[in-house]
């Protein structure tokens, strides 16, 4: 399936598969682009662009570690082409949309001829490059729930250079108004993955330092990183810690800023 096509393209000229067929979805109505509040969610179709999603005031307001996000996937001119949904279904690892999209709970919406199911996006990864989505599947849109209480949250990422280089290592931390501390990290495995913290160790910027600090690292020994041409897996476990602590620096002075 063709929607922005900025990584299927790629893979097609370096030959990394040859199917048969490849179907352009974008002139599908049902899958049209555009956000929409929807039973408590935000709703992006399937074939909305990641130029659209940052500059949506709901999202800017709601989830703006999202935003952070996107504006640091390729160049200008890939996020006019690329869609939120499609930097999902690529399943890369180190997808840079992941991270927040884990840590505020979001799901897809997957469609084929069997009907409609909805897949949390913690278990929607399996993989590099792999998902549980089915033959005859595609993802019609991108689920975030509203929230219900205050939550600052942070995005944080390390390359090698400037420019559109992959993440060597990134990640997302949430901190809510209830004391439920959530982590996503990517480029630290073989999927994006989910880890959370509900004793409010971390959520109080007042703690302990060492319990935080043993919190933490409860956390980040969850990584399984590989050494490749972007870092070794010693480095990245190291800087895991390190971009860990200053997101929830960050995202607990921003629920902070919230509940003024």
């Amino acid at each position: 399936m063709l929607c922005g096509g900025t990584d299927l393209i790629v893979s097609l000229r370096k030959r990394k598969i040859t199917p048969s067929i490849v179907v352009d979805i974008k002139g599908v109505p049902e899958l049209g682009p555009g956000l929409g509040e929807t039973s408590g969610h935000l709703r992006i179709g399937a074939t909305t662009v990641l130029t659209h999603v940052i500059a949506d005031e709901r999202v800017r307001s709601w989830f703006p570690a999202l935003v952070e996000a996107a504006q640091v996937v390729g160049s200008i001119q890939i996020r006019n082409r690329a869609t939120l949904a499609g930097n999902l279904v690529n399943a890369s690892p180190a997808a840079d949309t992941a991270p927040p999209l884990l840590v505020h709970r979001a799901s897809v919406e997957v469609v084929s001829s069997r009907g409609t199911r909805t897949v949390a996006l913690t278990d929607f990864f399996t993989g590099p490059g792999g998902t549980v989505l089915e033959a005859g599947e595609l993802v019609s849109a991108v689920l975030l729930p509203v929230p219900a209480e205050a939550v600052g949250a942070a995005f944080g990422r390390m390359t090698r250079r400037r420019g559109v280089d992959l993440a060597t290592v990134n990640l997302c931390c949430s901190v809510s108004a209830s004391g439920v501390t959530r982590f996503a990290f990517g480029a630290v495995g073989p999927r994006p993955f989910l880890v959370t913290d509900e004793t409010g160790t971390l959520a109080d910027p007042l703690g302990d330092p060492g319990q935080q600090e043993e919190a933490l690292a409860a956390l980040t020994s969850q990584a399984a990183p590989i050494s490749n041409v972007r870092a070794s897996r010693e480095y990245r476990q190291q800087m895991l810690t390190v971009l860990a602590r200053r997101a929830l620096d960050t995202a607990r002075q921003r629920l902070q800023e919230r509940l003024v």
